[in-house]
């Protein structure tokens, strides 16, 4: 069952960035909160984004976040998608954010779990306030990833990735693969021993369970990374057959192109590869800055133009899908 609060929230930590020019007025984004169980009983805290009364309803859109990044940071492109017709849902991982449910120390979490039993549950979530109408995943970097790991990511009517990669070290340019190197073979494993978790003040900004940040440097350790632990994860990235526009930013230092090729050389031929210089993108993008108000004119318009060609929203208005099991 899912709990869902009578009472809106609003975003008070959202970038600070000016709007553009064509940008609505709204100050602060505003948002449903809910209480979403995964499989093995874990809750999870959510958000969902309603257009305006009157709209009708396009799409239902599910945003899977990157790692250690709170679901807050894309309020302002959740809001921007809702107000032209898009229910977005947003929701942290377990042990983060509003997941967390106690001390970093005691939380039991995975990086495992949160592929397959937070993002199934997302998916599920999605559906049930879908009304058959269809469904879009958006994955930042480890949300990407989760592919591999959530048979739901099947079900969707189209896909967005931005930054997605494998984090395995080698992966990156000398010098930076070093530095990584250090981190996952040494870092990493010491610093969870001694405090129970990775502390969010390493660098990261929040703090990660124990079991997340120790499977993490485990499959950045190896050259199949998460397909190491997960038999079926090659399957599923190469299965993934919805239309799918993918974006990387050659600015991004914590996705270098080969590191996003090795993730892109797994998914079907069809997907959309979009990789963007600075300029080209209306400024620095690097790692997040995709999802920055800043970028709505370069990135998130094209990105909407994308999905609405890729619907067929009239088609899909007057026709809508059935629910398809996970």
């Amino acid at each position: 069952m899912v709990q869902r609060a009578t009472s809106y929230g609003t975003e008070a930590t959202g970038p600070s960035a000016a709007e553009s020019a064509t940008a609505p007025a709204t100050a602060e984004p505003s948002f449903h909160v809910a209480r979403v169980p995964a499989s093995d009983g874990v809750m999870l805290g959510a958000r969902s984004y309603d257009p305006p009364e009157g709209t009708p309803v396009r799409a239902v859109v599910v945003i899977h976040g990157a790692t250690a990044v709170p679901q807050g940071y894309y309020a302002r492109f959740a809001q921007y998608l809702s107000e032209r017709g898009y229910r977005v849902v947003t929701y942290d991982y377990r042990g983060i954010g509003a997941s967390r449910t106690g001390s970093i120390r005691d939380e039991r979490a995975t990086m495992r779990d949160w592929g397959e039993h937070d993002a199934t549950a997302m998916f599920a979530f999605a559906r049930s306030i879908a009304n058959g109408l269809p469904l879009v995943a958006i994955g930042h970097s480890f949300g990407g990833q989760s592919i591999g790991l959530c048979d739901s990511w099947r079900s969707v009517d189209a896909s967005v990735l931005v930054g997605a990669q494998f984090g395995y070290w080698g992966h990156w340019p000398a010098p930076d693969r070093w530095r990584y190197a250090i981190m996952w073979y040494g870092l990493v494993p010491v610093v969870t021993t001694a405090f129970g978790s990775l502390p969010g003040w390493l660098g990261l900004g929040t703090d990660l369970p124990k079991g997340v940040a120790r499977q993490w440097a485990r499959w950045c350790r190896d050259p199949d990374y998460l397909m190491r632990d997960e038999p079926r994860a090659r399957e599923r990235f190469t299965k993934h057959a919805a239309p799918t526009l993918f974006f990387s930013f050659s600015d991004d230092d914590y996705a270098p192109e080969h590191a996003v090729r090795a993730l892109l050389a797994l998914l079907p031929r069809s997907a959309h590869h979009v990789r963007m210089t600075p300029a080209e993108a209306g400024g620095p993008v690097g790692h997040f800055g995709y999802f920055r108000p800043g970028a709505e004119s370069a990135l998130w318009r094209p990105t909407l133009e994308w999905l609405e060609t890729t619907l067929g929203q009239t088609e899909m208005l007057r026709t809508p899908r059935d629910d398809r099991s996970s």
